[in-house]
């Protein structure tokens, strides 16, 4: 009896144990269930994975250079009187980046501008003699009745024709009276009386041709000044000419104390400073060095097995590290002839404009250059990526939990990234609050 009454006591003291291990594990399921519905589910917005045609591509290595480079130089020797720039300055093609002293430069062209000035009254006076010359020349053959390019004959001159004409007449009366006188027909007075007719006639024709003489001098004469003034008005002009070229020259020796910018673009270098005398006979003179960056070009070097994939005229992207969130459109526009022989790739060149001047001559790129035809993609927006150390996390929502998924990444356009491995099409992903999420969390969409 005795053992009979102890069992139900042992009995009852297990079940009281059990009991109160049951109620405290009850309690400790309900305060953890109760935590995590304190914390509530995490909101996000989702997108589709959605599959697109993208450029294909294939990558290669590149780095930046300036589309021009120019060291600016002297090209006169002078002391430097101003200083325009200063490295990093950036200057437009024509502003004057260096002044020198230009005084006696300034001499020479007050010279040269005074003797131009006196040549030019001498053409003056010149002109104004050939023009005497001619009225002269003018007078003197209407006198004698010639016009230019006529041969003027003494014989020719009407008062020796006129007196010719009468001389022959009183020939031809004196012969006829000589004859007369012999018969005795007419008095040996009458015949002398005809031949001093005769003999006056002889010294008019003499008197005639010489006043012709004269008058032929006096043309030859007027000739000669309007040829010996026309030849100093040609050496008048030609005196100007040279004052103009010395005037130019001088003028040109004054502009040059002002050493322009060739190009526009950036200074990376100055050797200038004032009160410097400098010379283009220096040996590697030069007072600046601008880079022109508005458009940079791209060197890329492309591997011997993928030379066939470039062509000019090819799209281009480009990033580099200092802006790895950021792509740089460019143009293939060059290819090298030949590979280089110690790396095998061959060296082609795309510009790329650098409007903002973010890119810098010498950065490295990582260059993507797309080729003809588009492939199919799976892409989602770039704000559902997240990196995790050196992977790449995206969390697909399925039935209101967030699972983690490791992803392999491609082709960043716009604001949408590629996915090659990791998600399929139609998946939903989060692309917000992606630091709140780890894989199981509820979510609400």
């Amino acid at each position: 009896m005795r053992f009979h009454k102890f069992i139900p006591i042992a009995a009852l003291l297990v079940l009281s144990v059990l009991i109160s291990a049951s109620c405290g594990t009850s309690s400790a399921n309900e305060n953890a269930a109760n935590t995590e519905e304190g914390t509530g589910p995490v909101s996000v917005d989702t997108a589709t994975a959605e599959v697109e045609q993208i450029p294909t591509y294939f990558e290669a290595t590149g780095s930046l250079a300036s589309d021009a480079e120019s060291d600016v130089a002297p090209t006169i020797g002078g002391k430097i009187a101003q200083v325009n720039f200063d490295v990093g300055s950036y200057v437009k093609r024509g502003d004057v980046m260096v002044r020198l002293d230009a005084r006696d430069a300034q001499i020479r062209l007050d010279q040269a501008l005074s003797q131009f000035e006196q040549s030019r009254k001498a053409v003056d006076q010149a002109e104004a003699g050939v023009e005497q010359a001619i009225a002269n020349l003018r007078q003197t053959q209407v006198r004698l009745g010639v016009r230019d390019g006529e041969t003027f004959d003494i014989e020719d001159f009407s008062q020796v024709i006129s007196v010719r004409a009468q001389l022959k007449l009183a020939e031809a009366e004196l012969t006829r009276y000589e004859n007369l006188v012999e018969t005795g027909d007419v008095s040996r007075s009458a015949y002398d009386q005809k031949r001093s007719q005769r003999d006056a006639l002889l010294g008019q024709l003499r008197e005639a041709r010489s006043n012709a003489a004269v008058a032929i001098r006096a043309i030859n004469t007027a000739e000669a000044g309007v040829k010996q003034a026309r030849a100093q008005a040609a050496n008048a002009r030609a005196a100007v000419n040279t004052a103009d070229a010395q005037v130019a020259q001088a003028r040109k020796a004054v502009a040059d104390n002002a050493i322009l910018a060739p190009i526009s673009g950036y200074v990376s270098e100055r050797n200038a400073d004032p009160g410097e005398y400098i010379s283009p006979n220096q040996p590697n003179v030069k007072i600046a060095t601008i880079v022109r960056t508005a458009v940079l070009r791209l060197k890329i070097d492309v591997p011997e097995q993928s030379i066939g994939k470039v062509e000019v005229g090819q799209s281009v992207s480009a990033q580099v590290s200092a802006y790895p969130d950021r792509n740089f459109a460019g143009i293939i526009v060059r290819k090298l002839p030949s590979l280089n022989p110690q790396s095998r790739t061959l060296t082609v060149e795309a510009e790329i404009d650098n409007p903002g001047g973010l890119l810098k001559p010498g950065q490295f790129a990582t260059v993507r250059i797309t080729q003809s035809m588009p492939a199919p993609a799976v892409m989602i927006p770039a704000s559902a990526v997240t990196a995790r150390g050196e992977t790449n996390v995206v969390f697909v929502i399925k039935d209101g939990i967030a699972n983690e998924r490791l992803v392999q990444t491609g082709l960043l356009e716009n604001d949408r990234i590629e996915i090659k491995q990791g998600i399929t099409e139609n998946e939903v992903v989060a692309t917000n609050n992606l630091d709140k999420l780890s894989d199981g969390v509820i979510v609400a969409q």
